[in-house]
């Protein structure tokens, strides 16, 4: 149960999550240099289209064709750099460093801290690199400043370390490894060794706007914090490469359960590269089960750069809760492992003891089948999870089970409502015979665990896997806050 206590708890983890740039021996006696002078662009020069950069105001505006503003004073290894800024919606942005002066185009050296709040909705190509993103290596999926407020971007770099804080909140923590993952395919000096600092006019739209723009140098020879030993393996590699081809590397089925925090999670979602979504169980015998708990869960959410989520459980969940407490969610998924069959028997097909036997395994899939589409075509539902599910006894025959017709059936109702489809790494399901049925319906797709504490937290394996197995793009997958939510086209019977 989600108790008062709990919930300031949170709130107290919370407020550790917001520190600024914690200052190190190195760094102490150093002394900011202001990049900006708040009255002219010295120091600065523009690579191409030198007119989309002025000073108004005291601030630093930028709009226009493609333009990139570099700062000529020096280069700098390591550094602490804060940068203020306001971007208006669908403006797009960036702060580069490590880089040098260039003509034309993009920078071919350096990092690139993206500034991206919204989108027009109107782009052929979406983009899903949000603020705070180190663009190609590290990716937040979720916006987490509003258009037009003013926020602080606040990047380190130390030895091999890359840490990037927005508004205070640390989002990235990334050590480089040997040898160095280029973020971006083709492109050359993509590893960390000094340069400059540059901002980005992306090209065409509302005006960018920073006030201001200051660096801290620390030594040269500044340590890696924790070292400089990174485990790579395939799948660090293959979530980088997936992730700079715009494919979103967020498990969005993610509990804080079995010992679980907060921070741990955070924590895994900054080293592994993975942005999580964070669930509470809602419904009848769930921890939560009215309006007043549902909105204490997302309120002891607020802060942290996750996802909240709303697990639906059971068919009761919609007389449970009203619409504007279901909206405070960035959205909400459900299973179809929970039913009641054709006698009138309530079960949970995870649970043998309820199951029973099952004497009559084409009648049980076929009433599976019904319920699963009557789920997806009448509960507000953005997510259908743990898809596919059998019983114990059942799952051996999975192939035999779920047949093309079944598959159809099931993912066009998935498709028609505009409901995305786990790839579970905890069941590994559906198979790929699904998925592949669901692709070609048109069907999206998202990554999920479903853990039971943080042992089987993972990274996503078995929704690479399947982007491999079954040939998944981007245009393939389905993140929050893209569109409406499934509780702002249909109420499924939540009360007002």
């Amino acid at each position: 149960m989600q108790t008062t206590k709990s919930v300031m708890t949170r709130r107290r983890m919370m407020g550790a999550l917001t520190l600024a740039p914690v200052a190190t021996a190195a760094s102490a006696g150093a002394q900011w240099i202001d990049l900006f002078d708040g009255r002219s662009l010295k120091g600065w020069r523009a690579g191409e289209h030198q007119t989309s950069w002025k000073v108004e105001g005291g601030q630093l505006v930028c709009a226009g064709p493609r333009s990139h503003l570099f700062y000529e004073g020096r280069e700098f290894r390591n550094f602490e750099l804060e940068v203020e800024a306001c971007a208006p919606h669908a403006a797009n942005s960036g702060v580069y460093f490590h880089t040098r002066y260039q003509d034309s185009g993009f920078p071919e050296q350096g990092f690139e801290v993206q500034i991206c709040n919204s989108l027009t909705g109107k782009e052929t190509y979406q983009p899903r690199s949000m603020t705070g993103s180190l663009y190609g290596l590290r990716t937040v999926y979720k916006p987490l400043v509003a258009d037009d407020e003013w926020f602080t971007l606040q990047v380190a770099v130390r030895g091999k370390n890359i840490q990037v804080r927005l508004n205070g909140t640390l989002l990235v923590d990334y050590t480089e490894p040997a040898p160095a993952i280029i973020p971006a395919g083709g492109e050359r000096g993509r590893h960390l060794g000094r340069g400059t600092v540059a901002l980005q006019c992306h090209g065409e739209g509302p005006p960018m706007r920073f006030r201001k723009v200051r660096l801290r140098p620390l030594r040269d020879d500044e340590p890696t914090p924790g070292g400089t030993e990174v485990a790579v393996d395939d799948t660090f590699r293959k979530v980088i490469d997936y992730g700079r081809h715009n494919i979103p590397m967020a498990d969005l089925h993610v509990h804080l359960k079995g010992g679980l925090t907060l921070e741990q999670v955070l924590a895994k979602s900054r080293k592994d590269g993975i942005q999580y979504g964070i669930a509470v169980n809602c419904g009848k015998g769930f921890p939560v089960g009215a309006d007043e708990q549902a909105r204490a869960f997302v309120d002891s959410m607020k802060g942290a750069p996750v996802f909240v989520a709303m697990q639906a459980e059971g068919r009761e969940w919609v007389q449970m809760f009203s619409r504007k407490a279901v909206a405070l969610f960035d959205y909400v998924f459900t299973d179809s492992m929970t039913w009641t069959d054709n006698h009138g028997k309530r079960m949970r097909t995870w649970i043998a003891d309820e199951v029973g036997t099952i004497a009559d395994p084409q009648e049980f899939m076929d009433t599976l089948v019904d319920r699963a589409v009557g789920i997806l075509t009448n509960e507000p539902i953005d997510i259908y999870v743990n898809p596919t599910f059998l019983p114990d006894q059942l799952a051996p025959d999975y192939e035999k089970l779920w047949t093309e017709e079944r598959r159809v059936q099931v993912a066009q109702a998935a498709v028609k409502n505009g409901v995305a489809i786990e790839l579970n790494n905890r069941y590994k399901l559906p198979h790929a015979s699904f998925v592949k049925t669901a692709k070609a319906l048109g069907a999206k797709f998202t990554f999920g665990t479903n853990n039971g504490g943080a042992a089987d937290l993972g990274r996503c394996e078995y929704g690479l896997q399947m982007i491999e197995e079954c040939g998944l793009k981007w245009q393939d997958f389905w993140v929050p806050l893209k569109g409406p939510k499934a509780i702002e086209r249909k109420s499924g019977g939540l009360r007002s």
